[in-house]
């Protein structure tokens, strides 16, 4: 039974795999998962988590697609907006992402049932929010047996998060090193030896790697059984332990962009303003920012547009996340992406994880206080970055920074100047080969310009 439309992240799980059929996802199921799919439904717990918004909605559909003889359901998911990863999240997405893991994990066991798995790999930022996606995760929980995920989990959660709070690595760095994980002899590594005194940490950091350090020089030993009572003690624990870690406080130049005296209210508002008239033009679903810094210009889209606002500051992007989480703002997806090395296609054959540049066409485009340290911070031309928003949208709202302004005088402080064709003439020299400008406003007290283009 050949089944060529199979998702290419979809092969490690016996119990059932994703595919598409005439553009719609689905997920076989297998008669061996039988009895955790029956669980799942009949216990209440799927219905719990819907209603918690902690999983992604999944409808049963009758149809056997393949006519296979073990087949037992097709489940259809509810599609995700903008596929994103670890390795573009923040810190505190991937804590909530975490937590929310540790929730699950928890009402499962209150209904005889468990996560066999635990990698970040589950949960997606749908809507908002971090929604676990994988419906044959569940299984039946067995009296005695310990948490079968565990060391997944703190690979993929735990680890990246203390090495973030403790010793200021950038956890979406961490795991786009360690896709699968930090290990926990790593981490107690790099732990400083004040961590020892913190109980949690020492649990399931420090003896943890003790243990598995020396147990990897002996015969395995029988597993010890452990009560129910006990695996939520260790969900307890590691909850409590992720919820009090916080990013020591830092800043940047990025951070404070807008509250600089060299960029002044008046030419804030103006920005602001002229965004927003034209984008209230625009027939939208669907808009990239690329550089949001704290997502000023994001939050000007319309609330059903859904809007990716990326930026190379994790800083940025976590205060973006938490103020969208604080005023529930549910259609902006903040990432950690640097434009000039986005996230690449990852997994096996690089087909399990799209690169970040191509999983969505958008309607539009915002390049804002960007095209100067594209050109001049990172050396690439005009013509490349007009053909790089022309492949990426039909619309784009684009700022022109010309060389005399503070900002671009302040990056050729430290280099040489070798931009002798960064203007103005040359920049729309440059982008009418791939767009039509439709508008242009001059911004006030700068010299900056605003232009409206749209694609050939």
């Amino acid at each position: 039974m050949k089944m060529n439309n199979r998702h290419p992240a979809s092969f490690r799980d016996p119990s059932g795999f994703v595919y598409e059929q005439n553009g719609i996802i689905y997920r076989f199921v297998d008669v061996e998962y039988k009895k955790h799919l029956e669980q799942l439904y009949s216990s209440g717990l799927y219905e719990n988590l819907i209603k918690k918004l902690w999983i992604l909605p999944v409808e049963q559909v009758p149809e056997n697609h393949f006519a296979a003889p073990n087949w037992l359901a097709t489940l259809q998911p509810q599609r995700i907006p903008f596929l994103n990863y670890a390795w573009e999240w923040s810190f505190d997405q991937l804590k909530d992402a975490a937590l929310v893991t540790l929730d699950i994990c928890k009402a499962a066991l209150a209904k005889n049932m468990i996560l066999k798995d635990a990698t970040h790999f589950n949960i997606q930022f749908a809507d908002g929010l971090p929604k676990h996606i994988d419906t044959l995760s569940f299984e039946l929980y067995e009296e005695g047996t310990s948490w079968i995920a565990y060391r997944q989990f703190c690979e993929c959660f735990l680890n990246p998060l203390l090495l973030a709070a403790y010793c200021n690595m950038e956890t979406h760095k961490l795991l786009l090193a360690y896709p699968d994980g930090v290990s926990v002899g790593l981490t107690s590594k790099w732990l400083p030896f004040a961590t020892k005194l913190n109980t949690h940490i020492l649990l399931h950091v420090h003896v943890h790697a003790k243990y598995g350090k020396a147990g990897s020089q002996q015969s395995k030993a029988p597993e010890k059984k452990i009560s129910k009572a006990a695996v939520l003690n260790i969900l307890n624990s590691l909850t409590a332990c992720i919820s009090k870690l916080q990013l020591k406080e830092q800043s940047s130049t990025w951070n404070n962009y807008y509250n600089e005296t060299i960029l002044s209210d008046d030419y804030l508002q103006q920005k602001k303003t002229t965004v927003k008239s034209w984008m209230n033009e625009l027939a939208y679903h669907s808009v990239c920012d690329y550089g949001a810094n704290e997502g000023e210009f994001s939050k000007l889209c319309r609330s059903e547009a859904l809007v990716v606002a990326n930026d190379f500051d994790s800083n940025c992007i976590n205060r973006l996340y938490q103020s969208c989480k604080n005023q529930k703002v549910r259609n902006i997806l903040p990432l950690v992406v640097d434009l000039t090395q986005p996230s690449p296609a990852m997994g096996w054959e690089n087909k399990e994880q799209p690169a970040f540049i191509n999983r969505k066409q958008f309607d539009l485009s915002l390049a804002l206080a960007l095209i100067h340290h594209l050109v001049i911070g990172k050396n690439l031309s005009f013509e490349q970055t007009a053909t790089f928003f022309a492949q990426r949208s039909n619309w784009l709202i684009i700022e022109f920074v010309p060389k005399d302004d503070p900002k671009v005088r302040q990056m050729l402080g430290t280099k040489k100047d070798i931009y002798a064709t960064y203007d103005q003439a040359s920049f729309e020299q440059a982008f009418a080969a791939e767009f039509t400008i439709v508008k242009q406003q001059p911004l006030q007290h700068s010299q900056r310009i605003l232009y409206l283009m749209k694609k050939r």
